[in-house]
């Protein structure tokens, strides 16, 4: 179970948000500027919040009061950007197998079971201005699980895509989740994505939790 109750000072607002997840999907919906990617960074370890905590299956990663503050490298925590942060002078390969620390036979497993699941094993030797807007989604989820994090973290993983591959997708995700049993937390601010995709869902507003508003 993921836990999270922290504050944070923003430019024009104070976020304060409490919830908990389990091994579905999360989503945190709302406007843009809501503070929904300052959640999703702050989980990471990307951004230290101002007070709260942020405990992981009883390990605390940040605390403010125990002052814990754990770095992102060490919190086994994935996270897919809404522009995927992929390499274009690295093929799919490189890409996928970024940030993995020690090859090993079981890492050689994982990258080969995630080229079938995804079915990208034919695109292993494409660099990223070849590949299509799903294409590019499959391989930035491929290389955000291949580290086998512990929570997922999706920031707005499909707005750039055409109904069509957004639907597969969706589908795509919701499959991967079912596969991994990982908490996985998603930034959307497409009410019917955000229907979809969640078990669960937040709406933000101004950095405050509300009643959504579809």
């Amino acid at each position: 179970m993921l836990t999270v109750d922290i504050t944070r000072q923003l430019a024009d607002f104070t976020l304060e948000v409490q919830f908990t997840v389990e091994r579905n999907v999360l989503v945190l919906f709302g406007p843009s500027g809501s503070g929904k990617t300052t959640v999703l960074r702050s989980i990471a370890g990307l951004v230290r919040p101002d007070a709260g905590s942020i405990v992981h299956d009883g390990r605390v990663l940040y605390s403010a009061e125990g002052g814990v503050f754990v770095p992102p490298s060490e919190r086994n925590v994935g996270y897919m950007f809404q522009e995927f942060a992929l390499f274009p002078h690295m093929n799919v390969k490189r890409n996928i197998w970024y940030g993995v620390k020690k090859r090993s036979q079981e890492a050689d497993e994982m990258y080969g079971r995630l080229l079938e699941l995804l079915r990208i094993g034919h695109l292993a030797g494409r660099y990223v201005g070849q590949l299509s807007g799903g294409e590019k989604q499959r391989v930035a989820l491929a290389r955000a699980l291949m580290a086998e994090p512990k929570i997922l973290l999706l920031d707005e993983p499909l707005s750039s895509l055409d109904v069509a591959t957004r639907l597969e997708l969706q589908a795509e995700l919701k499959r991967m989740q079912e596969l991994w049993d990982i908490p996985f937390v998603l930034v959307t601010h497409d009410p019917d994505e955000a229907k979809a995709l969640g078990h669960k869902i937040l709406f933000l507003d101004r950095g405050r939790q509300a009643a959504p508003r579809w």
